[in-house]
This record gives structure tokens, C-alpha cells and sequence, in this order.
């Protein structure tokens, strides 16, 4: 299963610089592709901030919320509840990592959330995510 974040998701919805890499490499995976109802928060909220900042219209944020939806609908991008056990195991990684990689614990909780989920991939775009997650032994997608 490979976990997506709220960067990956973006750049599928939202036109950016690393949009093509991600859609490109969908179109190469043959697992199940899951995000949290964090995610889909995050992506909505990505959403309006880029509407706010003016790198959107308000039309956009509706079509790529619509569009995400949609997707998340279908169930091509499985929508999987937080596992309360994700806490306790960022707490844990929080301990182990972050002094030595400076994580914030939004990234921390990604990949606890992951590792809980039963992930063996985690695609993002955040550098500090990606790292994390490599240091905890989960696969990543290429950076562009």
C-alpha cells in the first residue's frame, strides 16, 4: 500500500512544479493508494490558502476540490481513518529521530500514520517527510 500525503495529493489537483511528476507516476503503480481523513482535510485547506494567496481562482479551488472528491469517491485514492495507535507511535519516532533531523511533528505524523496503516511506500514531496520516512524504512516515490 503506499501512503500519499497532502504534498503529492496537491500537485495531482493543483497545477505546480512537481504535478507532472505525480501524475506521471501514477500512471506506473499497481498498489492501492491510500490517504487519511488528515490528508483530506489538508488538501482542502491547501486548496483555499493557495485561493488566498492569489496563486488560484476561487474556480480552481472548486474544480480541484471537486475533482479530488471524485476521485476519493470512487475509492481509487482509499480515504482511511486516523489509527488512534499513530499518536503513541509519532510520540515514539519523535523521541528517536527528530533531534538528529529536525522534524516538525505534522511530518512526524504523516509517517507514524503510515507505518500504523501498514504502508511499505510513502510518496511526498516535503523533504522532511521524505526523510523521515526513509530513515524509518519506508520506499519514496522519485523527486523531481
Amino acid at each position: 500500500m503506499i501512503y500519499l500525503d497532502t504534498s503529492f495529493v496537491v500537485s495531482l489537483y493543483c497545477p505546480d512544479v512537481n504535478s507532472a511528476a505525480a501524475i506521471s507516476l501514477l500512471q506506473t503503480v499497481n498498489e492501492n493508494l491510500s490517504i487519511t481523513t488528515l490528508v483530506e482535510l489538508e488538501v482542502a485547506n491547501a486548496f483555499a490558502l493557495k485561493e488566498f494567496r492569489k496563486e488560484i481562482t476561487s474556480r480552481q479551488t472548486e474544480t480541484s476540490l471537486r475533482d479530488f472528491d471524485t476521485v476519493v469517491s470512487s475509492g481509487a485514492l482509499r480515504l482511511r481513518a486516523l489509527p488512534g495507535t499513530a499518536f503513541e507511535r509519532a510520540r515514539k519516532l519523535s523521541l528517536q529521530f527528530t533531534s538528529d533531523l529536525g522534524t516538525r511533528a505534522e511530518d512526524i505524523f504523516h509517517v507514524a500514520v503510515a507505518l500504523e496503516l501498514g504502508a511499505s511506500s510513502f510518496f511526498s514531496f516535503d523533504p522532511r517527510k521524505r526523510e523521515l520516512a526513509k530513515a524509518v524504512g519506508l520506499t519514496l516515490n522519485p523527486f523531481p
